[in-house]
């Protein structure tokens, strides 16, 4: 039997990183912080919470995606994993725009 690749799991939390208050996302699994976009690394396939590393992803750059809007592209503090995520509706864009010009 295969197994599943995505679990929803959409709970609010307090950002590791800025401190923020972070509801849930209500359409999708909530995975990074609407504020700064950190996240933690904690998914082996996302929403799984399985992950043992724990470290602190931070993004490094997006790129915009006609389909997706944008993806954040992050780096593990803890373990130097490379990860991209679909940005949120509710993210910073400002900070979105400032991680794509950066690039």
């Amino acid at each position: 039997m295969e197994q599943k690749r995505f679990t929803k799991n959409d709970s609010g939390f307090i950002c590791a990183n800025c401190g923020a208050e972070i509801p849930p996302l209500s359409y999708s699994s909530r995975d990074h912080c609407s504020r700064c976009l950190c996240s933690l690394h904690v998914d082996i396939n996302p929403g799984d919470r399985a992950n043992a590393c724990k470290g602190l992803l931070v993004p490094v750059s997006a790129e915009p995606d006609a389909k997706k809007g944008f993806i954040i592209n992050y780096k593990c503090k803890k373990c130097g994993a490379i990860l991209r995520c679909r940005a949120a509706s509710d993210d910073d864009t400002e900070l979105l725009i400032k991680l794509t010009v950066a690039q």
